[in-house]
C-alpha cells in the first residue's frame, strides 16, 4: 500500500509555504501543489526546490465560467514550468473545480495532452475528507491524529492513495477562511503517533512522480 500526502495551495502565502515545507520535513507530507498566479508563488518556487524529495504539482485556479479552459491551464503551466524549471508531478485544482462538469473535458484533455495525472481521474484513490471546516464552522477534530486514522488506508487495501490537506501557519496574507485550521493540519501531519501508524499498518509514502515512474 502506497500513500501521497498533498498539501494543496502552496504559493498562497509565505505562511502557506512555510508550513508546507515543514509539514515535509518534519512529518509525512511527501508532494504539493502550486498555485502558480498566486502572491507567494515565486517564494514557493525558490524553497520548494530546496527540498529535493517533494514532488510539486500544479494547483490549477480556474472559475467554473472560465471561457477558455484550456487557454488558461496552458498558460498555468507555462507559468509552472518558468517557475520551477521543469513540468509538473501531477494536476488538481482549487476547490477541486476540475470536478465540474463544464470544466472536466478541459482538464480530462489537459493532462491527456501533457501525460499528467489527473486528481481523481487517474487510477489513484482520492481521500478528501481531511479537512477541518464546513458551513462556516471549525471541526478541528476532524484533522486530529485519532481522524486522520480513521482514514489512511490499510496494508489491506491494494494499489496507491492521495490524502489531500492543507497546512500552514495562519498569516495576514492569507486569502482564506481556513487559516488556523491549516495550524492544526500541520501539527496531525508532524505528530510522531501518524508516522508510527503508517509504519504499522504496512502504508509505504510515495509521490506521483514515483508512481509515474512505475
Amino acid at each position: 500500500m502506497k500513500l501521497i500526502v498533498n498539501g494543496d495551495d502552496f504559493g498562497a502565502s509565505s505562511g502557506v509555504n512555510l508550513g508546507i515545507v515543514e509539514a515535509h520535513k518534519r512529518g509525512i507530507l511527501t508532494s504539493t501543489s502550486l498555485m502558480v498566479e498566486a502572491p507567494a508563488s515565486e517564494e514557493a518556487a525558490r524553497v520548494g526546490s530546496k527540498q529535493r524529495d517533494l514532488g510539486v504539482g500544479l494547483h490549477a485556479v480556474l472559475d467554473t465560467q472560465e471561457p477558455a479552459p484550456l487557454q488558461a491551464l496552458e498558460r498555468q503551466l507555462e507559468g509552472f514550468v518558468e517557475l520551477i524549471g521543469r513540468l509538473p508531478t501531477h494536476i488538481d485544482s482549487h476547490r477541486d473545480v476540475h470536478q465540474d462538469g463544464r470544466l472536466l473535458p478541459a482538464f480530462l484533455a489537459f493532462a491527456h495532452r501533457h501525460l499528467l495525472p489527473l486528481r481523481g481521474h487517474c487510477g489513484i484513490r482520492h481521500i478528501s475528507s481531511f479537512y477541518g471546516q464546513w458551513n462556516g464552522e471549525s471541526h478541528p477534530e476532524q484533522i486530529a491524529p485519532s481522524a486522520l486514522a480513521r482514514l489512511l488506508p490499510t496494508n489491506s487495501e491494494d494499489g496507491v492513495s492521495e490524502l489531500c490537506c492543507h497546512p500552514g501557519y495562519a498569516d495576514e496574507k492569507l486569502e482564506s477562511s481556513y487559516s488556523s485550521e491549516r495550524e492544526t493540519e500541520l501539527e496531525t501531519l508532524c505528530e510522531p503517533v501518524v508516522a508510527e501508524l503508517l509504519r504499522q499498518r504496512g502504508i509505504q509514502l510515495t509521490t506521483f512522480r514515483e508512481v509515474q515512474r512505475q
